[in-house]
């Protein structure tokens, strides 16, 4: 039986973070249980390979939630990464922080060390942003490269001005002093290749001898001796296999993974087990409560120049084939795109602090997250709630691991959520049918839509909207008198020893953008935060 000091479950955005920092450390050892393959392929370390992964089974779970009320009773998609670098090894790569006052909430919610100015030394200790430097806001020597995309297209300076005449200022960086207005987004890409959490954190280290990462293994449960855990569970090549951790297990297998471990181990609420015939170890009432997600509708046009664009067209397809040789020879060229270029965050009362709305402008028509394709070119536009008021869960289908959670986000549950994201698509399409995209946008991909009919909007956003993947919030940080926390602010398992969950799962609430930034600065904080624990001793 192998013994380690720290046993990882999920090599995502925060578990290749804590195994890199961890085992910085030469006296102790490290083990990362990851259930995907190695992120060795090209689809993954070329930008614009993205494309071809958010759609299919290509490291992907491809998880299905529960029929939707609020979207008319359709099933959601919900991608998430299968493979060292969990979904950062398939995103989209957009670096995006959130604003200030989401963490500052996550303070004021009981939760001491996590406010904005406790956060941002850990944002800037994992980024070496390659645009901003010696700045409040960046930092310059951290593994996680951030850049500016090396060759946007110039439609985007007609989104951004069209932006600008409907109220959305630019602003020169969005997750510095003021997150509201108009950009190009920042990515994590270095040298025109992908800088997932894997590449940034785990590949240039997996030499070390105190390392030791393990693919294909499928977590099934913690072992626990009374209430402190003690070892894992997993399956590999169809046989059972444990390895035990001599100070902690430390759960990083992400808003859907985590909580389903968990209970899978006897931790979580007791109904819940007692349904699946699982015995009980500890009752933890808000293990998969409080699911939160941003719910995303997007709008397409045609467009009139197809070299600014991708789509199925001979132009297009001389363009793929050209920039893949590009791409190959110099790692330059269209193919570094992240097809999400430039976007903006608004709020849907305009003059607000804060926004509560976000745009990310596509080059080419995005239709059921990409799975539906035609044989055009255009350009699209997600809108995204940033702070739903709706609450999810994550529960068992049943007690085998090798079965997917069920996953309910509630999209719609609360009625206000409609309601702004209803003025929200109001404001996308003035913008998207201003002016300045005059010469770039055609006819609207699908049918004639009046958005000045609210009836008839909230209908197709019922028909089209789904998840803008990131799901958060499943096992709650908060203190112990919160019956919906799961984790105290050091991210350990309230009621557990030798237990923690570090990954987006912890998040109180979800923060007012992409989640991939936050999750890694999760992982920095939490590495530290174990490592402090283990000094003190």
């Amino acid at each position: 039986m192998d013994q380690f000091d720290y046993v990882i479950v999920g090599a995502g955005s925060a578990g290749c973070v804590l195994a890199g920092r961890l085992s910085e450390d030469p006296s102790v050892s490290v083990c990362l249980l990851e259930a995907g393959g190695t992120d060795n392929s090209t689809l993954i370390q070329m930008p614009a390979g993205v494309v071809a992964m958010v759609p299919s089974a290509f490291h992907n779970w491809r998880f299905k939630t529960e029929p939707q009320p609020g979207l008319g009773g359709r099933r959601g998609y919900q991608p998430r990464g299968k493979v060292l670098g969990g979904s950062s090894s398939i995103n989209a790569m957009l670096y995006v922080r959130g604003h200030k006052n989401d963490y500052d909430g996550w303070a004021q919610l009981g939760n001491p060390g996590w406010s904005y100015n406790d956060v941002l030394p850990y944002f800037k200790r994992a980024e070496n942003n390659q645009h901003f430097a010696h700045c409040d806001y960046h930092g310059n020597d951290g593994p996680l490269s951030v850049s500016n995309l090396q060759s946007p297209s110039p439609v985007n300076e007609a989104f951004l001005r069209a932006c600008e005449a409907q109220g959305i200022e630019p602003t020169p960086d969005y997750n510095g002093a003021n997150q509201n207005g108009s950009f190009y987004y920042q990515v994590t890409q270095c040298n025109g290749e992908r800088c997932s959490a894997a590449k940034a954190y785990l590949t240039d280290h997996l030499k070390r001898p105190n390392l030791t990462v393990i693919t294909k293994a499928m977590a099934s449960r913690i072992e626990t001796v009374g209430n402190r855990a003690v070892g894992v569970f997993y399956q590999r090549n169809g046989k059972p296999c444990y390895v035990g951790a001599q100070r902690e297990v430390i759960v990083s297998a992400g808003a859907f993974g985590s909580p389903q471990l968990l209970m899978l181990s006897g931790i979580g609420p007791r109904a819940e087990l007692t349904r699946h015939g699982i015995g009980l170890v500890h009752h933890l009432a808000g293990v998969g409560r409080n699911l939160q997600d941003h719910i995303d509708y997007v709008q397409s046009f045609l467009d009139t120049k197809h070299d600014e664009t991708f789509g199925a067209s001979w132009q297009g397809i001389k363009r793929v084939v050209s920039g893949f040789a590009e791409w190959r020879k110099r790692r330059t060229g269209p193919l570094t795109t992240t097809f999400a270029e430039s976007g903006a965050f608004f709020n849907s009362e305009l003059n607000a602090e804060q926004a509560d709305l976000q745009l990310v402008f596509v080059i080419a028509l995005v239709d059921d997250h990409a799975r539906k394709l035609h044989l055009r070119h255009g350009l699209s536009c997600h809108l995204t709630l940033l702070r739903p008021a709706s609450r999810g869960r994550v529960t068992l289908y049943s007690a085998d691991p090798n079965r997917a959670p069920c996953i309910d986000p509630n999209f719609f549950g609360d009625p206000s959520d409609m309601r702004i994201l209803r003025k929200g698509a109001q404001t996308m399409h003035r913008i998207l049918t201003d002016p300045a995209l005059d010469g770039h946008r055609s006819k609207r991909m699908l049918y004639p839509l009046d958005c000045n009919n609210m009836r008839a909007l909230e209908a197709d956003i019922r028909a089209r909207a789904d998840t803008q993947y990131h799901p958060v919030g499943t096992c709650k940080m908060g203190p112990s008198d919160d019956s919906m926390a799961v984790v105290d602010a050091q991210l350990r398992v309230h009621g557990m020893s030798g237990l923690r969950v570090i990954d987006a799962s912890i998040m109180p609430t979800i923060v007012s953008g992409n989640t991939n930034a936050a999750t890694i600065m999760i992982g920095e904080k939490g590495a530290e935060l174990i490592r402090s624990d283990y000094h003190q001793q």
